[in-house]
């Protein structure tokens, strides 16, 4: 019992490891975003726009990622007995908006969006590491 035990910790951890991994990608990109928001709203243009929207779209693939890793570590929690409710919420951006209604107003909300978003993340980020932390107590 002891020896599966000692696995599924193991395999834990490593869920865990890549949870906090896929979320601070999902951080950089959503950083990215915000900076590229932040010179949309300062008028940069429809260069910046699309730039913003790339990484937005890259960074709401992340946060998927995040997501489904985040699942797979509670799962692995599971196994142990340490089931954590761990969601993280992607969101929507709002791109509608932003591809058709390109103006300050539609700007400063995908802004809102990106920030809300990034506050998610680093949440998430901080439960990970805690829960990690735990684990290394075990």
């Amino acid at each position: 019992m002891e020896r599966n035990y000692k696995k599924e910790y193991q395999e834990a951890v490593a869920a865990g490891n890549r949870a906090l991994k896929s979320l601070r990608n999902a951080q950089r990109e959503l950083d990215s975003a915000r900076n590229w928001g932040i010179v949309d709203l300062l008028g940069g243009g429809m260069v910046s726009a699309f730039i913003k929207r790339s990484r937005m779209k890259e960074a709401q693939s992340l946060m998927d990622e995040a997501k489904r890793d985040m699942q797979e570590f509670r799962r692995e929690l599971g196994d142990i007995c340490m089931d954590e409710n761990l969601n993280v919420k992607t969101g929507e951006f709002l791109t509608f908006a932003d591809y058709f209604f390109d103006g300050i107003l539609a700007d400063w909300l995908v802004q809102d969006r990106i920030q809300k978003a990034r506050d998610q993340a680093a949440e998430a980020v901080r439960r990970v590491e805690e829960i990690l932390s735990q684990l290394k107590n075990v």
